[in-house]
């Protein structure tokens, strides 16, 4: 299956500064979900942009074939780790067509606030 689109594009990105809970899940977060449904596996190159400073990236992945791969903003770290309680935007390129959703985890009050959106495919 070759769908999807080899540009996606997140205009609203910001990780919460806090969480209620240690344990992973409970971390707030800003998620890639990339879908590959095709035969080949993705090279996938995401640019980060701020306000106030130049881009940061390129953070580099793989999605093997066929496959899915969840990836949390607040985990990137090379070359640089994305600052919480910054806002950001973010442009995801693959050399193959793949699926982008977005999503955030707000776990700063008990009562949890998660969004889920599909990324802008340019």
């Amino acid at each position: 299956m070759n769908i999807g689109h080899k540009r996606w594009v997140i205009a609203d990105g910001y990780i919460p500064p806090a969480s209620t809970g240690t344990r992973r899940e409970l971390v707030s977060h800003d998620a890639l979900c990339i879908l590959n449904c095709g035969l080949q596996e993705a090279q996938v190159q995401i640019m980060v942009f701020f306000s106030d400073r130049e881009p940061a990236g390129p953070y580099r992945f793989t999605v093997e074939a066929a496959r899915t791969r969840h990836l949390r903003f607040n985990e990137f770290d090379d070359p640089e780790p994305i600052p919480h309680n910054t806002d950001y935007a973010s442009v995801i390129e693959s050399d193959v067509p793949i699926i982008v959703q977005h999503t955030r985890l707000d776990s700063r009050q008990p009562e949890l606030a998660l969004m889920s959106t599909i990324a802008y495919p340019a």
